[in-house]
């Protein structure tokens, strides 16, 4: 069903109030915070490469605190097993039966810290999860719920005891962005109430997750046009072709990026996507699904120097267009 301009502005005031109540947290990065809600309300999940100390766990506490969600950590370590993520199945000698315990990623937000210090093995107990909202233990399929995201930390791969995240694994991920240490106005505020250890608990319910979910249902309602469906593929397509990259964009990340653009234009009060919807969150929804030639990346070559290339070489229709 076609969202209206009522429900549209509704979604708009609702989104800001979300942003604003998570950025009593985390302060001073409202584009940040943005896109992680934006993500949410898509379905999708979250990959963020930091330094320790920029406010990731923050993050990830107040939101699930304004949905009325649940909130869950997990270190990640080269000794972690996949059902330590995911949970395990115990013989109960009382009642005779096999019980299932669940894990750490049973909650509305997951924060998987560091997650590429955990093996291979360990990483791919996510892909499930991420993918289908579900994980299978013995056989049995177990739902995780609605809101469901994964706010996963990578350390810069350089570092020594990471292993480098699979494609697959990349591809799960619909943003990949940074928090980043915040400006002198910001850090003076905080520096300002240094007694408050965590800043999450200032963060007060604003939203159920029942709500939420209405909320990511009813953005689906949201019109998207030929002409940026065709835009969006020939984005996708030239970085396929681009002579840097190994493998470009996939059709997941191409329907990614389009519910996405489908919140993005929600949260402006629009019932229609235009085409610099795509081309705002290009950057954080691509330009880690592209794998790049190796003699491409030793001259320096970048996922983000490759998609600012495609923006600049594929001509975005116009507006008018869009939502003829």
């Amino acid at each position: 069903m076609a969202i209206t301009q009522e429900q549209a502005t509704w979604f708009a005031d609702t989104f800001q109030r979300l942003s604003a109540n998570v950025g009593r947290a985390v302060l001073g990065k409202q584009n940040v915070i943005r896109l992680v809600l934006t993500a949410m309300l898509a379905e999708g999940h979250v990959l963020l490469e930091d330094a320790p100390g920029t406010g990731k766990t923050q993050l990830a506490k107040a939101l699930a605190a304004t949905v009325q969600g649940t909130h869950s950590r997990i270190q990640f370590t080269p000794d972690l097993l996949p059902s330590d993520v995911t949970g395990v199945t115990i013989y109960d000698q009382a009642s005779h039966k096999f019980v299932f315990h669940k894990g750490p990623v049973f909650a509305s937000v997951v924060l998987a810290d560091e997650i590429n210090r955990a093996s291979p093995k360990t990483q791919s107990a996510l892909l499930e999860v991420m993918e289908e909202g579900r994980v299978t233990i013995d056989g049995v399929r177990h739902d995780v719920g609605r809101p469901f995201m994964v706010i996963a930390t990578q350390n810069p791969i350089e570092q020594a005891g990471t292993y480098k995240l699979p494609e697959a694994q990349l591809d799960r991920f619909l943003i990949k962005t940074s928090i980043g240490y915040p400006d002198l106005a910001a850090t003076e505020a905080i520096l300002g109430d240094v007694a408050t250890r965590d800043r999450s608990s200032l963060v007060g319910e604003l939203i159920t997750t029942a709500a939420l979910a209405d909320m990511a249902d009813l953005v689906a309602g949201v019109h998207i046009d030929p002409v940026v469906l065709r835009y969006t593929a020939q984005l996708a397509e030239e970085t396929r072709s681009d002579p840097s990259s190994r493998v470009g964009v996939s059709v997941r990340g191409t329907m990614a990026i389009l519910r996405a653009a489908k919140v993005w234009a929600a949260t402006e009060g629009r019932t229609f996507v235009l085409p610099d919807d795509v081309k705002a969150l290009a950057q954080a929804a691509w330009h880690h699904r592209i794998v790049l030639d190796p003699e491409a990346e030793f001259r320096g070559v970048t996922g983000e120097s490759i998609v600012d290339r495609v923006l600049a070489s594929v001509p975005a229709p116009q507006a008018r267009q869009a939502v003829a």
